[in-house]
């Protein structure tokens, strides 16, 4: 009986910590680039809840959602992932 309770208080626990994580509140449009091969991509600010801008980048006709500048390797391919990712981490 005991570790059911401490489970539960466990599962309740990390259930709460993950409710306190930053948000997405907005994706705004920042400008367009070029890399140095000239492939061209897009940056987008992502303003969280915590108050804290984050930066994304779109690649491949926006197929392709980086968390932080053009050398990111953190990727997703919706960029509402992307932009959930930037907050989590922030």
């Amino acid at each position: 009986m005991k570790f059911i309770n401490v489970a539960a208080f466990a599962a309740l626990a990390a259930f709460s910590a993950s409710s306190f994580a930053a948000k997405t509140n907005s994706i705004v449009f920042d400008s367009n680039h070029e890399n140095a091969d000239g492939t061209p991509y897009s940056t987008y600010m992502v303003k969280c809840s915590n108050g804290k801008k984050k930066e994304l980048t779109a690649w491949d006709g926006r197929k392709k959602w980086c968390v932080g500048d053009a050398t990111s390797e953190t990727c997703e391919k919706k960029q509402i992932k992307a932009a959930k990712a930037a907050c989590k981490a922030s």
